[in-house]
């Protein structure tokens, strides 16, 4: 089951219900309170969904999807983008589209309760905003009730313990972190400014199923003829997804390390300093970490010599740092308190191919 298949289908069923009454959903996003300074105590106060709990977006609300998506404890993600009318968000190259003011970035995580059943239920988790403000975006994050109805705003985060039985039927127990506001900015900081972090072109370049129309669009195609963006390369650099073993196993990493780090470890985020650059588009083999002996790594280093030994994975800190959950070693160091072992294999397969 793919992220959006509940969505869809909950989608499609309110759809055939409103035209079977020949009524439209008219509910509208509330464009002054994005602007307001601050934010209010529950999601649902800017009308970004129809139904909450199935989270069915309101009018020009869109869902998108990235090609390669970040890991966080394996949840689930439904992304929504919101543009006011007659605004478009600009295509930059090598970044993420320049959103204008009023536009909106939502993000719910959420687990299947047990993904060997086909229908199961999820557990909303939090609802992440970015919202483009007048100075600039500001993030904040809602975590849901147990009624899944509703989500109130956590300034200083919180934890929630939970569980899902995954596909090969086992049970996994997480303590799932919703960031508090300067965990946020981790991430989402380059130039000392909160920035997206997911839509650059190149990793929405893909097809996804669109209710409205009954059938798959590109992205692209789809932002660019509903106004939300004002073009996009004939050309691209496209990642792919790092889950398809059929893909190249360098683009397949390379795509992985992009969206997993390459947020903080490029020449404007935060870990700039390190001189480990891991954006997709970086070429030069010393900054990808290659024979790259650590800055200050510290005790992250794990006495090891090189960010990437090549041909050598348990000598290469890289590794030895996803395979961490010690807050001092890990890397991430924020954002997960799960190993990801798909991500790991996948690494340490490169690093022998290198």
């Amino acid at each position: 089951m793919t992220d959006y298949s509940f969505f869809r289908f909950s989608y499609a069923l309110f759809a055939l219900f409103a035209l079977c009454l020949n009524v439209q959903a008219d509910i509208n996003v509330n464009d002054d309170l994005i602007l307001e300074e601050g934010f209010p105590e529950y999601l649902s106060e800017f009308g970004f969904f129809v139904d909450n709990k199935k989270q069915i977006p309101a009018k020009n609300v869109i869902p998108y999807e990235l090609i390669s998506s970040l890991f966080s404890d394996y949840t689930k993600k439904n992304r929504f983008v919101y543009v006011p009318e007659s605004s478009r968000a600009k295509y930059k190259a090598d970044t993420t589209y320049q959103f204008p003011l009023g536009s909106a970035l939502v993000k719910t995580f959420y687990y299947i309760k047990n993904e060997q059943q086909k229908n199961s239920e999820k557990q909303l988790l939090e609802t992440r905003l970015l919202l483009r403000k007048p100075d600039g975006w500001h993030a904040a994050s809602y975590a849901w009730n147990d009624g899944q109805d509703e989500a109130k705003l956590k300034i200083a985060g919180t934890t929630i313990n939970t569980s899902w039985i995954d596909r090969d039927g086992e049970r996994r127990d997480v303590r799932y972190r919703v960031p508090n506001k300067n965990q946020c900015q981790e991430c989402h900081e380059a130039n000392k400014q909160i920035i997206p972090i997911g839509p650059k072109a190149r990793n929405l370049n893909k097809n996804i199923f669109y209710p409205d129309s009954g059938k798959k669009i590109n992205q692209l195609t789809y932002w660019l003829d509903n106004g939300i963006i004002d073009s996009y390369p004939k050309v691209l650099d496209r990642v792919v997804d790092w889950q398809d073993s059929t893909k190249n196993l360098n683009a397949r990493a390379r795509s992985y390390l992009a969206i997993n780090c390459g947020h903080c470890h490029s020449p404007v985020g935060n870990a700039a300093s390190s001189a480990l650059y891991l954006e997709f588009t970086e070429k030069r083999s010393i900054h990808l970490g290659i024979k790259k002996k650590p800055v200050a790594a510290g005790r992250g280093s794990g006495n090891k010599l090189y960010s990437i030994a090549p041909g050598d994975p348990a000598e290469s800190i890289m590794l030895y740092r996803m395979q961490s959950v010690d807050p001092g070693v890990m890397m991430p160091e924020s954002g997960r308190s799960l190993i990801h072992k798909e991500g790991v294999n996948l690494i340490e397969e490169w690093i022998l191919s290198l």
